[in-house]
């Protein structure tokens, strides 16, 4: 999945319990690119000009220069994303949508390709502000990473006590390689079938009576780049219909709202499954 958003053009929300992985897949992936990495660890004292940059005169030159903040680099990890106060938060707004900064009425571009990769801990309330619509709407995705099986938690116990597991990992492309590829997503072949099928979905989140708030036509468009993305890592230069629906959970939860936010036995994801399970598929091209 952090592969298709990457190759998307998206952003990417790793949502889940402490110690499960979070920032080790950010890291990973980071790892694997040939790319400028930021890690920022998003605390309560974090300032916006911490990650937009901040203007500094310079008495020697007599001038202002700019010192780039956090998010100048292609890939950002924001660690523990929701520590920050809803003021920082919304500094990342901008470089997320626009790929640029402004800073004292100046426009700053972002280092291409440009990813944010955020984690949060959706069980630890104390100290923490709830990410705003606004910013979770532009995430492409929103995963979670689960509690690894037995067997993979042994080999953790062999492999990761004594050296770091990140050391071998060695680059697998370069931010141009990862350009290139998003080039070729884009001229993946979406048939207006199904871009009726990806429509229908996202317009049934606004009309179903459990949602208070349906998914956006922002959402369908990234749901709709981010399923030409797995067509083309499956080596195919045109979208299914599979790509469209097993995209729909990681896709659309993190941006609705329940009606009803303390009924415990339903969920966003519950409620996207069955959408997607009451729209016709449509058949192959």
């Amino acid at each position: 999945m952090a592969l298709t958003v990457l190759f998307a053009g998206g952003h990417l929300l790793i949502e889940d319990a402490p110690g499960v992985g979070k920032t080790m897949l950010a890291r990973s992936l980071a790892r694997a690119l040939d790319c400028t990495v930021r890690r920022v660890q998003f605390t309560a004292d974090l300032l916006p000009s911490d990650l937009t940059g901040v203007s500094i005169f310079n008495p020697q030159e007599h001038a202002f220069e700019f010192k780039p903040g956090g998010v100048f680099a292609n890939i950002v990890i924001a660690d523990e994303i929701n520590r920050a106060s809803p003021k920082t938060q919304s500094a990342m707004l901008e470089a997320m949508e626009e790929r640029r900064v402004s800073v004292d009425g100046v426009t700053h571009e972002l280092p291409r390709p440009f990813m944010v990769v955020a984690t949060q801990n959706p069980f630890e309330m104390q100290g923490t502000f709830p990410l705003p619509e606004a910013q979770l709407d532009r995430f492409t995705a929103c995963i979670s990473m689960g509690y690894p099986a037995r067997a993979a938690e042994l080999t953790m116990l062999d492999h990761h006590v004594a050296a770091d597991p990140l050391a071998a990992l060695q680059p697998l492309a370069t931010g141009a390689d990862v350009l290139r590829a998003m080039a070729q997503v884009r001229e993946v072949y979406l048939h207006p079938s199904l871009k009726a099928y990806l429509v229908d979905l996202v317009e049934r989140t606004r009309s179903d009576a459990r949602l208070v708030l349906g998914a956006s036509p922002r959402a369908g468009l990234q749901w709709a780049r981010a399923a030409k993305a797995r067509a083309a890592m499956a080596g195919r230069g045109y979208v299914i219909p599979e790509d469209i629906s097993a995209l729909a959970v990681p896709v659309l939860t993190h941006r609705l709202i329940l009606a009803n936010q303390r009924n415990d036995r339903v969920s966003t994801a519950d409620v996207v499954s069955d959408i997607v399970a009451g729209v016709p598929t449509p058949r192959r091209a």
